[in-house]
């Protein structure tokens, strides 16, 4: 095993070595500078408040020869980071935030880059991760980290996995939208030896139901066993007849959502995410719809702030149930006691002015348990940019 740790937590230390341990049997390279969406460290930097919190958040290319692009756009931004931190704090602050900065960007591949790319990092936190959405361009230097993109890229679009499964094999794929992001390995594929051991239960009906069940049980705790730590609804790519044997022995049913029909087992897994994101992207659709009816009955309610400064403070209470933002939607501003006063994105880097208001929004709502929803703009028009349901 080769164990390589970049970190100045303890406890993120200690937690990455005990899951180097479970994969012993598989080399491994752990580093904390995370380039896995599923491995998202918001829940290790959302509560994170220091001075000189620099996040730089830009578009990427998965594909040569755009992704050549990529260092160079990295570099500006750096040097925009660093201008930004010089022009608000003394240099000796600075130099340890750039130093973690720069070694970031010294362990980015850029040939695994997907459709974007975040770095955070302050005096004592260098992280960064890679997201399968689009984003704007941009260095936001405030005293939390900017993680708008990362709720968005959990709560607006679609992670899930698609279980390949039939009789005879199981895989594994976890998919992004229309995307695959990989498919696992480890345990899977799984082959199902017991229809060639076990010959005298396959002479009656109930004897090869018990063998198939026996099968599929397997494979769900070996399911179970691969997402735990990233549990994700599940929609299964096997032939209509074996829905039913699964779901009967599967012990987590509720996080199945639907299954495509037919044997897949040689089927290349960007074939089958093709067929599967049509059953999700219906799914995600009504889920969405659903939402916007809970955002419209609170109105009835006067239960709902669309007003800017409004939104802060209830969110600032605690009183935010659920924050509904438009998708694209940025805006800068500076707060003056009660009151959220928008300015023009071009003033974004001036002293005093948030970069980024709605993502202040989103954290907040967060640390009181609140969700966050991302809508089409059709969706939301009625509102305006954002909609505020409050918990009462």
């Amino acid at each position: 095993m080769v164990l390589i740790i970049y970190s100045k937590d303890f406890a993120a230390i200690k937690e990455r070595i005990i899951l180097a341990i479970a994969f012993k049997d598989n080399p491994i390279i752990i580093n904390n500078l995370n380039n896995s969406f599923m491995d998202n460290p918001l829940k290790r930097i959302k509560d994170i408040q220091a001075e000189g919190c620099v996040t730089i958040v830009m578009n990427t290319h998965r594909t040569r020869p755009d992704n050549e692009r990529d260092p160079l756009l990295l570099k500006n931004l750096l040097k925009n980071a660093e201008q930004r931190l010089y022009d608000t704090f003394e240099k000796r602050f600075v130099w340890p935030i750039m130093e973690n900065l720069n070694k970031l960007a010294e362990q980015i591949d850029h040939q695994q880059n997907l459709e974007s790319l975040i770095l955070f990092a302050n005096g004592e936190t260098a992280e960064y991760t890679r997201l399968p959405i689009k984003v704007e361009d941009r260095v936001v230097v405030d005293n939390t980290f900017a993680t708008r993109d990362l709720v968005r890229a959990m709560h607006q679009e679609s992670s899930y996995y698609v279980l390949v499964l039939s009789r005879q094999n199981a895989r594994l794929i976890e998919a992004f939208n229309d995307k695959v992001m990989k498919e696992l390995g480890g345990d899977f594929p799984v082959k199902n030896y017991l229809y060639s051991t076990d010959r005298q239960d396959l002479s009656s009906n109930k004897g090869t139901d018990n063998l198939i069940e026996e099968f599929f049980n397997r494979v769900d705790k070996l399911v179970q066993a691969a997402i735990k730590d990233h549990p994700l609804p599940i929609l299964l790519a096997t032939e209509t007849r074996n829905v039913h044997h699964y779901t009967k022995v599967a012990d987590k049913k509720h996080n199945i959502i639907g299954h495509i029909n037919k044997n897949r087992d040689d089927e290349k897994a960007h074939h089958i995410i093709s067929d599967a994101w049509e059953v999700v992207r219906t799914i995600t659709r009504e889920r969405n719809a659903a939402r916007v009816v809970e955002l419209h009955k609170g109105v009835g309610k006067a239960k709902v702030n669309t007003e800017l400064s409004a939104i802060w403070n209830a969110l600032q209470q605690g009183r935010g149930q659920t924050l509904f933002i438009r998708k694209g939607y940025f805006q800068s501003a500076r707060v003056e006691g009660n009151r959220v006063i928008p300015v023009e994105r071009s003033m974004k880097e001036k002293p005093g002015i948030i970069d980024d208001i709605v993502d202040e929004m989103v954290e907040i709502n967060l640390s009181f348990g609140g969700d966050n929803v991302f809508l089409e703009g059709s969706d939301i028009e009625k509102f305006g940019n954002l909609a505020l349901l409050l918990r009462f």
